[in-house]
This record gives C-alpha cells, structure tokens and sequence, in this order.
C-alpha cells in the first residue's frame, strides 16, 4: 500500500536544513542520498515500532499517531518547489489512513489473543478454545494479507516506473550528438603532465562530482522534454523541445565547474567538455536584453524537473562567456547523474547559481523580486568562483621516503585564468611552481614542482594567483554564503 510519507520523502533533501546538509555533504561526499536513505529508514523503523507498542496498549492512540505521521507527509508533498497542488498528497492520505486502519485492526486481534491465552489454565480441560485459535488464525490472516496487498501495490508502482524509466534509457541510448559547429580545440600535449597522483585533466563521468537535492535521480524521456523562456523583458516567449536544440548549432568548450560546498582542497571540482547551445542567443531571440543594455530583468531563474530553483545574473549569461544549455559530457548524452537531457553552464560561477540540471523553465526577473532555493536558505545571491588551488600528491599524512618527491595538484579561478601557483614548506620562502600548459581560461590548471625532501614531518602549502593579478588569500571562511576560502596544506611525515 502507498505509505504516509510517499510524497514527503522526495523533499526531505530540500526540507534538511542548510547546517545538515553541509554536514551531509561533507562526511559523505556524492554518498550523501544513500546515507539519506538508510537515515529515512531507521526513522522510520523506530515510529512504526513505537506506533506498534502504543496501539497494542491504546488502539485508538496508535492508529491516530499513523494518521499524524501521513499528515506530515502530505504538508511536506504539496509544499515541494514541483508540486501540482493537493493532489500530490493523495498517496500519503491514502497510506495514512490505510495504515491507520490496519494497526487498529490488528492491534484487537492481537490484544484479543492475549486475553484468550490468559485463559489457558481454566480451559485446559477442555483444549485449546476455538475463540482463541480464531484470533490468532485472525491476526495472522490479515497481517498476512496486509503484507501481500502492500507487496502487490509496490510491485505494480515500481513497473510503471521502470516503464517510464525504460523510454527515457531509450532516448539516451538512441541519440547521436551532431557534429558541433563551434568544436572545442585540442587540449594542449602539455595541459596534463604525467604526475603520478594528479587529478586526471578531463574528469570521467564516473569521477566527477554530484551535489544536488535529487534523492531519486530524475530519468527524462528526451522525446518529450520541453523548455519553457518567458518573463520580465521577454518579447517573444518561447518553448523548445530537444529536436529543436539538436537543429541548433551546437558549441562545444572545456569547462571546470565547481560545487560552492567544495571545502578548502575538497573534491566537488571537475573539468569536462561540454556541447550544447548558446544560452545568450537563445534569449536574445526571445528579445531579452542584458541589463547593462536596458534590460528590465537582471536574474534568471532556472527551474528543474523536480522542482530545484536557481538563480543566475543575466549579465553574466549575456556578456560573451561560453553559457550554454548543455547537451552532451565528454562527447557523449549527458548522464541521467548530471542532467540528462539537459542542463545549464555557465563558466564562472558556482553551481548553485548556474548549473540547473534537468532544466524545464526559464523565467527572466529581477534579484529584487525573486529569492530562488538557495538564497532563501541563506545563500548568497550572486556567486563568482575563487581563486583557488589544492594538492593533490602527496596525499594527506602520507610518508614518502627522503630525496626528490614531486608536489602536484590542481588550480583554478574560471573566467579569470591561471597566472601562477606557489608552495611553500613548513614555515619557508613561497617557491613558484611549474605551471602546465593551460588550455581555456575556463578550465582548471595543473601545476608541479620538485621538493627535496628531508625526514622528519612538514607541512605543505599552496596558493594561486589568477590573471586579474589578485593573489589567493590566506583567510579561512566558510563555504556559505558565497564559497570556502583559505590556502590548501597537507602535512606528510618523510621516513
């Protein structure tokens, strides 16, 4: 049978609060759904077996907690950002009360089986009482029977949902990317020195980072997608679907995007090639304006298919940069994992700002008017990436042996470049490190440099400088509002 917290379960990511999620995200990484889950689960465990002592004592009291609990799923189902409206809590009012009625139900067989076992000793005599075998043959029956009606409707939920997930496989799998018309160039032979330890230059789908509040990833039949752009300042509103983008010229650019949850040295960074279709053309052909032309709107707000808002400056889509709906990941579909089918990038900015995966909507207005999810949570509202840089090898209280080890790592500040990277050991001079070659300045830079390595422990440090001259600072702050900052240091021990 459906359960009361059916549709509240999708939001409990987008209800956790700002502090649990970064606690999340920190101690579990892109595990962070599984370990929800199992979290869920446990919660779950321990209500139904608290509603199930409570109901053997005070039916009434039991069956009215059940009924309280699918309440709650059904504020949390018609308060999520993709809900249609009341119907979208029928699963937990349905559950609840099913669920209500059957511990009510059971909760008297059970109670009435204790009271005819208390009886044994006068009936003794005579044999079991046919009373007593009635209510337990009773119990069992309908509990056994609850079991398999709630087994059969799972069943037949979980195939209409393989269903519509096997046409949306299909879509992925029967698609052919067109050629691009703007193809990225070349990575440079140099952009990726052979370092054992270093971050691979391109990120592998498998590798790269995933931070989102998606509990079940979404599976988007492309045959039927659609985009919506409309809004303040939009002359000619307009809806695509994914043939017409494929009929588009699609662009093709090296991108380094980076998670604004991304700790100091953290992981949530990764550099692809992304295809897809200019942002900034598709809006001035629907008649948007850059503010900075007269434009009245200066947000656009990016909605997802599971309801996710964010919020980018229309200034930054329109001013030159590679923003593009993306179409494909490493020459191939998107990932479902990343947005398939398509999602937006926009080089330069953090991902809450810019990255909307499954995007469906594209509404123009103003900061003023509208706070999209994370700015309501305390967020800040326009995000630029930092400067930053981490080390990559050696690794965290690792022991290499004395003599010539290589330092490596990764440095980045998209839409600014690369200029330089220092490192420093234990409390010495900063040593400028060999840069290779860069390939975009929206991509990330890798960097080596040879220390010789005395025994004892050290520690290591790093810190970047970007093309605009601004050196990365020393100050640790936290990720929100706007992104971590501070040096990156490992400590080693040299045998």
């Amino acid at each position: 049978m459906p359960t009361p917290v059916e549709g509240g379960r999708a939001a409990a990511p987008a209800a956790a609060p700002t502090a649990v999620k970064d606690w999340a995200i920190r101690h579990f990484g892109t595990n962070d759904k599984p370990a929800l889950q199992l979290g869920i689960l446990a919660v779950l465990a321990v209500l139904a077996l608290a509603l199930g002592v409570l109901a053997v004592r005070f039916r009434r009291a039991g069956a009215a907690g059940v009924l309280l609990f699918g309440a709650v799923g059904a504020g949390a189902a018609v308060s999520r950002p993709d809900s249609v409206g009341p119907a979208d809590a029928l699963p937990s009012v349905v559950g609840a009360v099913a669920g209500a009625a059957l511990l009510y139900v059971l909760a008297g067989r059970l109670t009435a089986a204790r009271r005819s076992s208390a009886s044994v000793a006068q009936e003794a005599a005579d044999g079991p009482s046919a009373s007593r075998e009635w209510d337990r043959r009773g119990f069992v029956l309908v509990a056994a029977s609850a079991a398999a009606a709630s087994a059969g409707l799972g069943a037949v939920g979980r195939s209409l949902n393989a269903s519509h997930g096997k046409e949306a496989v299909a879509s992925r799998e029967n698609l052919v990317l067109p050629r691009p018309g703007s193809p990225a160039r070349p990575v440079p032979r140099r952009a990726a020195p052979r370092v054992p330890g270093l971050s691979s230059f391109v990120t592998p789908h498998d590798d790269f980072y995933r931070v989102d509040t998606a509990l079940v990833v979404p599976r988007i039949d492309a045959t039927e997608w659609r985009l919506r752009i409309h809004g303040k300042g939009v002359r000619r509103p307009a809806t695509y679907s994914f043939d017409d983008l494929l009929r588009r010229e699609l662009v093709e650019r090296d991108i380094t995007l980076t998670c604004v949850s991304n700790e100091v040295g953290g992981p949530y960074v990764g550099n692809a090639r992304w295809t897809g279709v200019r942002l900034a053309q598709l809006l001035a052909e629907c008649g948007v304006r850059a503010p900075s032309e007269g434009g009245p709107a200066d947000q656009l707000v990016a909605r997802s298919v599971d309801g996710m808002t964010l919020g980018t400056p229309v200034e930054d889509v329109m001013d030159g940069r590679d923003a593009m709906l993306a179409l494909g990941m490493n020459g191939e579909p998107l990932p479902f994992e990343h947005g398939f089918p398509v999602r937006m990038v926009v080089p330069g900015l953090y991902g809450f700002v810019s990255a909307c995966k499954w995007i469906e909507d594209i509404e123009l207005t103003t900061f003023d008017a509208y706070d999209p999810y994370w700015v309501e949570r305390g967020w800040a509202r326009t995000a630029p990436i930092k400067t930053q840089s981490r080390i990559d090898t050696p690794k965290p209280f690792a022991r290499p042996a004395a003599g010539t080890v290589m330092i490596a790592g990764v440095a980045w500040a998209q839409h600014r470049g690369i200029d330089k990277v220092e490192v420093r050991i234990d409390d010495g001079p900063w040593e400028e490190a060999r840069l290779a070659a860069e390939d975009t300045r929206d991509t990330w830079r890798q960097w080596s440099i040879p220390w010789q390595a005395t025994r004892g422990g050290h520690t290591l440090t790093v810190r970047a400088t970007d093309r605009t001259g601004t050196v990365q600072t020393g100050e640790r702050a936290r990720t929100i509002p706007d992104g971590a900052s501070g040096w990156h240091s490992v400590v080693v021990t040299v045998d």
